[in-house]
């Protein structure tokens, strides 16, 4: 069938909206019509970093409506509400223990641009091959996914809102909700006011910390973050030294930190202002950290990384689901909607800082 698509080209050059082939769903795939699909700083990664193969088809948080399943399905069916998470192979000693996100072809079915049988199911019009992002490329109207990636959920809740839980909101609130686990009382910092920063926030506001640090460049952003749930926010542009900025808060040092930015000065003073024990998890892309054993060892301190917050999506997605039914995951307030027409201006928003979650509608 004939969809449009965004697709990535080569690296350095702008998105574009392409009419390409989408082959019909193959046993163990699920067709799905885009409701709504979020935009995460990993798909700006895959346009410019070549994280998959190009020409690659972009999208990893989408959301929609069941239209056709092939052969061996029997989890959805058509009409059924999907939301579509990353590819894993549900067979390998990692996703059989309960981390698909550690499976052992998580990288070649997220990133390898193939099916899981290494064909393609995107194609131009011509006959050439695009190649796959996350198993779903969903930043398109329709979608072909392994049922591996599709996640049912409750057909009440308004799909437009519930993309980005298949990735950004999943690995923030995975995070914390799965890795960290924080004790009542406990103290936590949070690095980046961003998608996944602040679904990192709203989840550890709900085991009712002491102390909930948020450090942004952006006003605006920090002012969200108070309104979700942060007890104290910090302007990383206007200190000098984050680490005694964040112990002027919590003079002992805070329990945890969750980095979601990547960015190595910031880790490593997040690292320097946690007291004796403490545990800094990085959940961003980061460089090099440059560090020495002592900054670790000198304190007994834990650096931790998380991929997809160690979540299995089938169960996870609809925990967070349910967390926004009852007010306490208002996922809805970090969001901006964009037709799909306009999807180079949500990139552009995104990029600039203006929109925390961009979400582009499918009519």
């Amino acid at each position: 069938m004939k969809i449009n698509a965004t697709i990535a080209s080569q690296k350095g050059q702008p998105i574009e909206v392409e009419t390409v082939e989408l082959d019909a769903p193959k046993a163990n795939e699920v067709l799905i019509k885009t409701v709504a699909t979020g935009i995460c700083h990993t798909d700006i990664a895959g346009r410019d970093m070549g994280m998959a193969p190009y020409p690659v088809a972009l999208g990893h948080e989408g959301a929609g409506i069941v239209e056709k399943v092939g052969s061996g399905v029997s989890t959805v069916k058509p009409g059924d509400h999907v939301v579509v998470s990353f590819g894993y192979c549900g067979h390998c000693e990692h996703c059989l223990s309960g981390h698909p996100a550690l499976c052992d072809h998580l990288n070649e079915l997220c990133f390898g641009g193939t099916n899981y049988d290494g064909t393609h199911r995107i194609h131009t019009i011509d006959g050439h091959n695009i190649n796959t992002f996350f198993g779903q490329s969903s930043l398109a109207d329709h979608i072909v996914a392994d049922i591996h990636n599709v996640v049912k959920v409750d057909p009440t809740v308004d799909l437009k809102y519930l993309g980005p839980l298949g990735c950004g909101f999943q690995t923030g609130a995975g995070t914390v909700i799965n890795g960290v686990k924080p004790e009542f009382g406990s103290s936590i910092v949070v690095a980046g006011a961003g998608g996944v920063g602040l679904a990192a926030l709203m989840a550890a506001h709900l085991y009712n910390p002491f102390h909930l640090i948020i450090l942004d460049r952006n006003d605006n952003k920090l002012a969200l973050a108070k309104e979700l749930g942060a007890t104290d926010t910090i302007n990383t542009s206007q200190v000098n030294d984050v680490a005694a900025a964040i112990k002027e808060i919590v003079p002992n040092g805070p329990d945890y930190a969750v980095d979601s930015t990547g960015y190595t000065p910031l880790i490593k003073s997040q690292l320097a202002s946690l007291k004796p024990g403490g545990k800094l998890y990085l959940i961003g892309i980061a460089g090099p950290l440059d560090l020495t054993g002592m900054d670790i060892m000198g304190e007994s301190k834990q650096v931790i990384g998380l991929i997809e917050g160690d979540a299995v999506p089938q169960l996870f997605i609809n925990k967070l689901v349910s967390y926004y039914q009852q007010g306490k995951f208002p996922i809805d307030k970090l969001m901006k909607f964009y037709q799909f027409k306009d999807i180079k201006q949500a990139f552009n928003d995104f990029e600039n800082g203006k929109v925390v979650k961009p979400v582009i509608i499918f009519d």
